[in-house]
Formats: C-alpha cells, sequence, structure tokens
C-alpha cells in the first residue's frame, strides 16, 4: 500500500470546458481539442469516477522523470479513469492488491493525490487506509 500524505483537503483535478462546443478537457488546455476555439473555461472535475482500463507497472519506468523511492522499486497499478464530467484521466491506481485485476476491473475510485500524478484508490484501500471514501479525507 503506498501513502497518501495526510491532509484535510479534499484533491481537485482542473479541466477546462470549451464555450462553443462543450468538449473538456484534462489537463486544463489553452484551445479546444475538438473545434479549435480559445474560449474555454477551467471546470474543477469530479474526484469519483470508473477504472476505465488498468496494468500494472512491473518494472522501474526511466529515471528521470521517474524518482525511485529510497525502499526501492514496488511494482505498482496505472490506468485510465473515466469521470463523469467525460474525460479519461490517466492516473496511478491505489488497490489492497495489485495481483487480483478484480479489484480495479469496472472499480468506482476515488481521487486521493494530484502530484506529482493523479492517483486514485478504490474503497478497500481507502477503508484499509483509514479515509472516508465518500470524502476522500482522513
Amino acid at each position: 500500500m503506498t501513502a497518501v500524505p495526510a491532509t484535510s483537503e479534499t484533491p481537485q483535478l482542473t479541466g477546462s470546458r470549451c464555450r462553443d462546443c462543450g468538449n473538456v478537457a484534462f489537463p486544463e488546455a489553452a484551445g479546444c481539442q475538438r473545434c479549435g476555439s480559445t474560449d474555454l473555461v477551467a471546470l474543477a472535475l469530479a474526484a469519483r469516477g470508473t477504472v476505465w482500463a488498468h496494468t500494472v507497472q512491473r518494472f522501474a519506468p526511466k529515471s528521470p522523470p521517474y524518482v525511485p523511492p529510497a525502499e526501492g522499486f514496488t511494482p505498482f497499478a496505472v490506468g485510465y479513469v473515466e469521470l463523469p464530467d467525460g474525460v479519461r484521466v490517466e492516473a496511478v491506481l491505489e488497490a489492497t492488491t495489485i495481483d487480483d485485476p478484480a479489484e480495479l476491473t469496472g472499480a468506482t475510485v476515488t481521487l486521493v493525490a494530484t502530484e506529482p500524478v493523479p492517483r486514485f484508490a478504490t474503497g478497500p484501500w481507502l477503508a484499509a487506509a483509514g479515509i472516508d471514501p465518500e470524502e476522500g479525507t482522513r
């Protein structure tokens, strides 16, 4: 289980919505990917979503940008989380085990961190970490 810093603040991802065609993008964009408009507004994205696809990273990524932890590399789950806002966010996925894909396949997950990359967690992982699944805080 990966540690997530204790905080009373709920993490928040910010995307953008095109005022011309309604397309939503993450991360926040300067121009619309659908129609090319530059008339976009910042949008606070949902903190809960559904795992759309996932895999397990079983070898250390290239460094830099990856910085291996002091205790050494540990395999971790990564995937795409589909948010109700209409975007899929690439993220690290926290689960009680990465060796049983049943916990992640189609799971509802909650945003637990945004830095250095988005990190979402399953209900069982949140419960084991003492985090309220409804609020994403300890």
